[in-house]
This record gives structure tokens, C-alpha cells and sequence, in this order.
């Protein structure tokens, strides 16, 4: 791997670039370099931090950062997405679904809590997420952090919209306490993150209430090796780090295990992002430096030597040639585009679709077999673990098939050489996911002793007066031994009818609550993929057609500077040989320069032992 290059040798290459592209009239090099150099200079690292309910999720957030902000109690649940950032002065925003784009509108600070989704302000649109800033100084560092719902929460897939937020994160931090060991929803849960975002640790909270949590650490681990999932998990305590920071005691500060999340972050998101930073400081000051040096190279030829002008020129003029028809080919590569993205919605909503088809069928045949009404918990619970991991492999799905769309446009571009291709990541967002708010409705409860002993006694009665009347024929009593016993037998019969048709309605009311919930499901679900879609195929569009579009204006630019330095005065030749030569030296150091940061640093073999 190659040396971490500090901030500012960076942005020094880039303020040279910068210069030698603007002096060669080159703003849209300028531009995109700038952009560059911006990202540069505002590194902010998003921290997602997520879990099942009553984890500790809030509390440690509270505990990161040193302030009171995530409310934290049994019944004080996250309810929507939270980012905390840093600003000059307490602020609180709601982020609100709008026709076509988000709202936000100013809350008072006091407002935030457990039920902020039902505010007031937001006049009864739903909310996406709460945007906190606070002046903090973790925040001030370029830490953004993000606290989720709960996933499995009760009647709700918080699972899809968190996955949502993970592809735009730089880590992703995912609590389960140390009472119980991870549960199988939990380890799935893991797997997608892993996928979606290369820095993952699990933090086993709480270890300060448990005594028995390393057993509990190692049987963790043992599952996650079960699984093949590797990622480093740490034991952490939010109280301890709460009492430490108030008592400024190092001792207990080491004892909380935070310094291990720290030196987490570091190393795989920090270094890693500097690391990430450099290259694509390096890759685009190299194809800055390239697109300039085509057009100096050209005209140094023509300025040295005007017999090879005339060569020079019509070897510009046909590699031109071959950028216009790449150019005019716009419509090929964009219709490959265009076709890719029709034929991956129509893969994407298919695949959703039998994903829920085949959790519904599932569903239905467990209520056929069971009594909804007793074990209504259990489906909720296993419904929403399942619909949540189907939602995630589908943007799994999504975001594998969008890069193999990626790789099959590029292959339009061979002519231009090796072309990068664009981080489909960010257009995978879905911090506005409403899939997590979808909640599958409660069954009317079964009746009580009262009215099963009505039934009873309704049907019993009339049995009572037929035995009756029929007895009094033969002189009995209205109510005797036959009557009685006639009662009991309609009674019962009565009550066993009533009870299955009561079990009939419950398993008809069972799958179509599935059914509704599964239909809101799908229906924000794909929504939101087409969405992802759309974007992804804007940034494609752009990306290519900015490529395209480079390439050929270097091209002129080295055409036309070539024809003029071949009609140069012979006067001003020198002068202008000087001045191109010198452009060059810089373009070659900075070539130079981006080479060494690409090259991965030379392993030194161990010496031997004495």
C-alpha cells in the first residue's frame, strides 16, 4: 500500500493542476479538479450506528459524542433516521416526504423525542429523518453520525431503510447488549451490511450489567465465523464512558472499551478515506495532466520541427476523426444506457415481487396450520425479519447488476483506452425510505370466558325447550334428564361451531393484514428502487458523456495548436518553445508525482534470525 500523503501536499498538486489547466483554457478540467479539491478539504466520515431495539443504540451515541441529544429509555425508542452533525448553535430540521423532493422545516430543540414523527410540524406528511446539528467537537472533526431505528421493531421492517442509509456511510457500527448472543435475523442483517459497506465492526454493548458477556463475546464470534462474515467486534460500555468523561478518569475510560471504537474508525475509515482521497487525487491530476500534455506535446512537435507539423497534424486530424464518430456514436452507447436501465427495473421489481410472492404464500400456509390470534407476535416478528432481508438482497441485487451495466457502457469507450468507472454507491441511498414504516395491523382479540359461555348457554337452550316440549308428551317435565342432556349436546355443538368460525374469520383477517402489509411494502419499496435507478442512470449518462466530451476537446486543442505553432513567425518560435516546454516540466513532475502515490510501496522481506 502505498504512503498516506498528508492534506495540503495534496491540495498543492491540485492547485497546480488547477493552474496550468485554467492558463490552457481549459475550465472543465478546472472545474472537475476543483471539486476534487473541495472533497478534499471536507472530508465528513458518516457513522451509522444500528440494532435491534433496546440495545443501547442511543445511549452509546450519547456516549460517542459526549452530549445528551438521542432521548434513551425502555420506551424511548429512535422512531425515525437521526443525523447528528456539528454546527455553531443547537439546531433540529424534519426532513419530509414531498411530491418529487424533501421538505425541511425548523423545529424547536424540545420537540425532538420518541415522537417526533407525529409532529405537529410536520402537518401530517411523513417524516424521513431528523437533521441535529450541535456544537460539538467530535462533530467539528468531520464526523456525521447517524442513528437508526430499531430493526425488528414491533410491526415495522426498520431493516430496509437502514440498509438504505449504509451505502452512502463510511462505517457502520451495529449494537447487540451482552444478555443474549446474536440471533439469526441479526448475523443476515450483518451479512447485507458487509456488502454494502467495506467498514463494518460489531459492538457488543453493556458488558458493565452482564458478568457472563465473554461468554457471550466468543459464542458471537463463533457464529459470525459460521457465517463468513469477518469483521472485528468490540466490547464497549456507554455508562462506563459516560462516568469516565464526568469524572475524567483514564482508568474507567479504558475499562468502557471506546478506545477501541476510536482506534476502529482510524484505521478503517480514516486511513482507508485518505487513502481513497489520494488515489482519486492522483487518478484525476494523471488525466488532468494527460489531456494537457496532448495538446503541449502536439505543439512542441510543430514548434521544433515544422516539417513534422504537416504529420503531426493529420495524425491529430484522424484521431480526432475517431473522437467525433465516438462522439456522433453518442446515441449507441446512451441506447445500450437506456436499454440497460429499462431491462434492470423491470429485473429489479420482478425479483421484489417474488421475494414478497413467495414470503406471502409462506405466510399463508403457516396460518392455515396454526391459530393466528395466539402466535400473532411470532408472525409479526418472523414477517418483518424476512421482508427485511428480502428488500436488502433486492438492493444487493440492485447494486451488482448496476455495476455490470457500468462495465458493459465502457466497453463503448475502448477506443479512448482504459476508462474509470463511476461509485454507483451514493446513488444507492435511501435515507427517505418509507418501506420501514409500514406496519402490519393488529388481529381483533379472541372473546373472553363471558362470551364463550353465552354461546354455550344460547345454543344449549334451545335443546333444553325441544327435549322439553317432546317430554311433556310422555308426561315428563319440561326440564328433566333427557332435556338437560340434549342441551349439553347442542350447547357444545353450538360452541365448537362458533369457535371454528371464529378461527375461520381470524386466518381470513391473518392473510389479508399480510397481504396489505406486503402491498405497502412493495408499493414504497418500488418506488424508491425506481428512484435509485433513475439516478443511477443520470450519473452513468453524465459520467460517459463527460468522458466523450473531454477527449474530444483535448483533441481540438492539440489540432488547433499544432496548426498555429506550424504558422508561427519564426521570431516568436523560441519564445513560445520556452514557455510550451516549461508547461510540460510541470505536467511531467505532477505526472510523476500522481505515479508515486499509485505505486504501492515495496515490501521489505524479514531478516533472518540469529
Amino acid at each position: 500500500m502505498a504512503e498516506i500523503v498528508a492534506v495540503q501536499p495534496l491540495l498543492a498538486m491540485l492547485t497546480e493542476t488547477i493552474a496550468v489547466a485554467r492558463d490552457a483554457e481549459r475550465g472543465d478540467l478546472a472545474e472537475r479538479l476543483a471539486g476534487v479539491a473541495g472533497r478534499v478539504r471536507d472530508p465528513r466520515r458518516r457513522i451509522v450506528v444500528c440494532g435491534l431495539g433496546n440495545q443501547g443504540k442511543s445511549q452509546f451515541v450519547n456516549a460517542l459524542v459526549n452530549a445528551d441529544i438521542c432521548a434513551v429509555g425502555d420506551d424511548a425508542t429512535t422512531a425515525v433516521t437521526t443525523t447528528l452533525a456539528h454546527a455553531t448553535q443547537a439546531q433540529a430540521m424534519l426532513v419530509l416526504a414531498g411530491d418529487g423532493e424533501e421538505a425541511r422545516v425548523t423545529v424547536p430543540w424540545n420537540e425532538i423525542g420518541p415522537g417526533v414523527a407525529r409532529s405537529a410540524y410536520a402537518r401530517g406528511r411523513a417524516v424521513l429523518r431528523v437533521e441535529l446539528g450541535v456544537p460539538n467537537q467530535l462533530l467539528a472533526d468531520g464526523i456525521v453520525v447517524v442513528d437508526t431505528p430499531a430493526l425488528g421493531a414491533h410491526g415495522n421492517s426498520a431493516v430496509a431503510g437502514v440498509l438504505g442509509v449504509v451505502p452512502t456511510a463510511d462505517a457502520v457500527l451495529v449494537l447487540s447488549d451482552a444478555s443474549t448472543e446474536l440471533t439469526d435475523p441479526e448475523v443476515e442483517f450483518l451479512r447485507q451490511v458487509r456488502e454494502l459497506c467495506p467498514a463494518v465492526a460489531v459492538l457488543i454493548g453493556k458488558i458493565d450489567l452482564y458478568p457472563h458477556w465473554r461468554q457471550v463475546f466468543e459464542a458471537n464470534s463463533e457464529h459470525l465465523r459460521r457465517a463468513g462474515i469477518e469483521v472485528p467486534m468490540l466490547a464497549v460500555s456507554s455508562v462506563l464512558r459516560t462516568h469516565a468523561l464526568r469524572l475524567q478518569d483514564a482508568q474507567l475510560g479504558q475499562e468502557s472499551g471506546f478506545g477501541a471504537v476510536f482506534q476502529f474508525l482510524r484505521e478503517h475509515v480514516v486511513v482507508r478515506d485518505q487513502i481513497a482521497a489520494q488515489r482519486a487525487v492522483a487518478v484525476d491530476i494523471g488525466s488532468a495532466a494527460e489531456h494537457l500534455a496532448l495538446a503541449l506535446g502536439s505543439e512542441l512537435v510543430a514548434l521544433k520541427d515544422p516539417e513534422r507539423a504537416a504529420a503531426a497534424v493529420r495524425e491529430l486530424q484522424s484521431a480526432r476523426t475517431a473522437a467525433e464518430q465516438l462522439h456522433r456514436r453518442t446515441s449507441v452507447w446512451q441506447q445500450t444506457l437506456s436499454d440497460g436501465i429499462t431491462d434492470l427495473v423491470g429485473d429489479v421489481d420482478h425479483d421484489l415481487r417474488n421475494r414478497l410472492r413467495d414470503i406471502a404464500r409462506t405466510a399463508e400456509e403457516w396460518i392455515d396450520e396454526h391459530d393466528p390470534g395466539r402466535h400473532w407476535e411470532r408472525m409479526e416478528e418472523w414477517l418483518t425479519g424476512t421482508v427485511g432481508t428480502a428488500v436488502g438482497d433486492n438492493l444487493l441485487w440492485t447494486r451488482t447488476r448496476a455495476v455490470r451495466l457500468a462495465e458493459k457502457v465502457a466497453t463503448h469507450f475502448t477506443e479512448l483506452g482504459a476508462v474509470d468507472l463511476p461509485d454507483v454507491r451514493e446513488s444507492l441511498d435511501g435515507s427517505g425510505s418509507r418501506a420501514g414504516s409500514c406496519t402490519l395491523s393488529d388481529l381483533e382479540p379472541d372473546l373472553g370466558l363471558g362470551h364463550k359461555l353465552l354461546v354455550g348457554v344460547r345454543g344449549s337452550y334451545g335443546g333444553v325447550v325441544m327435549a322439553g316440549l317432546v317430554g311433556t308428551l310422555a308426561g315428563l317435565s319440561l326440564i328433566n334428564p333427557i332435556s338437560l342432556g340434549a342441551g349439553v349436546i347442542l350447547g357444545g355443538k353450538a360452541f365448537r361451531d362458533d369457535k371454528q368460525a371464529r378461527l375461520a374469520k381470524r386466518r381470513a383477517d391473518a392473510k389479508m393484514a399480510v397481504r396489505r402489509y406486503l402491498d405497502d411494502v412493495a408499493f414504497h419499496t418500488g418506488k424508491e428502487t425506481k428512484d435509485r435507478l433513475h439516478r443511477i442512470h443520470r450519473l452513468l449518462r453524465d459520467h460517459f458523456t463527460a468522458i466523450a466530451e473531454r477527449t474530444l476537446r483535448s483533441l481540438d486543442e492539440s489540432l488547433r495548436a499544432a496548426q498555429e505553432a506550424a504558422n508561427l513567425e519564426s521570431t516568436r518560435r523560441a519564445e513560445r518553445t520556452a514557455a510550451v516546454e516549461r508547461r510540460l516540466h510541470i505536467l511531467a513532475e505532477l505526472r510523476r508525482r500522481a505515479t508515486l502515490i499509485l505505486t504501492p510501496a515495496p515490501t521489505h522481506p524479514a531478516l533472518p534470525a540469529h
